[in-house]
């Protein structure tokens, strides 16, 4: 399995040890995790202007890597929250997992109906912290479907 996660944000040492820990507890289940950080110029300039210019730089950020063979997932405050176990259903199918986590102000609709679309939390977390959730979650549900002790 090859899970992607995509964030637009700004690359963060102090996170990164916790980024990689998951990254590598993930391959003990045959998966190849990468978290990818995106923050272009055009992204900076377009958060300037308005929140809607701002979501359409997401959109361009991302669209690279919304691919047709991947399972999409976008990560929105609006969308359904699942349980892990509900969580690890719905990836245990899939070879190619895409998630995107998108800026601070959200995600376009037409970019959000590319993909299936959860939600972390009613809670907001900064980026930092969604990436790690995102990782940990993918961590967990593996264990699950590997009947792992982790969940437990």
């Amino acid at each position: 399995m090859q899970i992607n996660i995509y964030s637009i944000s700004k690359k963060d040492s102090a996170y990164k040890a916790l980024e990689d820990e998951f990254v590598t507890k993930c391959q003990q289940f045959g998966a190849q995790m990468q978290v990818v950080d995106l923050l272009p110029k055009n992204v900076l300039n377009a958060q300037k202007i308005s929140p809607q210019k701002a979501r359409e730089s997401y959109t361009d950020a991302f669209t690279k890597y919304l691919l047709p063979h991947a399972f999409n997932l976008a990560f929105h405050p609006n969308a359904k929250c699942l349980d892990s176990l509900q969580f690890a259903e719905v990836i245990q199918s899939h070879s190619h997992i895409h998630c995107f986590i998108g800026g601070a102000y959200g995600l376009e609709d037409t970019f959000l109906k590319q993909c299936k679309v959860l939600s972390l939390s009613p809670l907001t977390f900064s980026h930092k912290i969604a990436k790690i959730i995102v990782c940990e979650q993918m961590y967990r549900a593996l264990s699950i479907l590997h009947q792992h002790p982790y969940h437990k």
